[in-house]
């Protein structure tokens, strides 16, 4: 891929995730997050609905997160191999914030349901894209905890709300992965009319 001369561009094609095992301290302080968090809610959003709310988790909160995600599967009797004991109980503790976006739909609103969530995707992208903007790695996740039951009552979600994805964030620590993306040329096409 060609990379443009304007650098607003180039900060969009060279944005990577950065593993969260790779997010260390420090994050950001309260004034860069509030910053970071206001450009994350400049998006699209059909008929003003906000329809996302967002759950900030600091340590030692995401230790705390992790020994519950051991918990609920032991008393479902689930059998834990030690790697995934060990994932599940470190799944946030790396990075110095996390960010839970919830999606908090309108139920029988005249703008459906999936333009509504597409919002709240938006939201998660955004964030992304401000905290390379101002030097911070991150990185959205979901994995099952996005989609317990379990999980999300003890994060406080109504049973109309569910997560949209889990966004650590703080400073890399090492470099994130290169990734093959496609070109427009292979993604783009024309429609000429009928």
């Amino acid at each position: 891929m060609k990379m443009p001369s304007d650098p607003r561009l180039q900060a969009l094609l060279t944005r990577r995730s950065t593993p969260s095992r790779l997010l260390g301290a420090p994050g950001p302080d309260d004034a860069d997050f509030e910053a970071l968090v206001d450009a994350a809610l400049c998006v699209p959003d059909h008929g003003r609905l906000r329809p996302w709310r967002l759950l900030q988790i600091r340590q030692p909160a995401g230790s705390a997160l992790g020994h519950a995600l051991v918990r609920i599967r032991e008393q479902r009797g689930e059998h834990l191999e030690d790697a995934v004991r060990e994932k599940d109980l470190h799944r946030f503790d790396a990075a110095p914030r996390v960010l839970v976006v919830i999606f908090a739909p309108h139920r029988g609103h005249k703008i459906p349901e999936i333009e509504q969530q597409h919002s709240g995707a938006a939201l998660a992208m955004n964030l992304l894209h401000a905290a390379k903007a101002v030097g911070y790695g991150a990185q959205w996740l979901t994995g099952w905890p996005a989609h317990d039951r379990d999980v999300a009552a003890i994060l406080g979600l109504s049973e109309n709300e569910s997560i949209i994805g889990f966004i650590h964030l703080g400073t890399p620590l090492g470099a994130a992965p290169e990734v093959e993306r496609p070109s427009s040329a292979q993604l783009l096409t024309e429609w000429h009319g009928e």
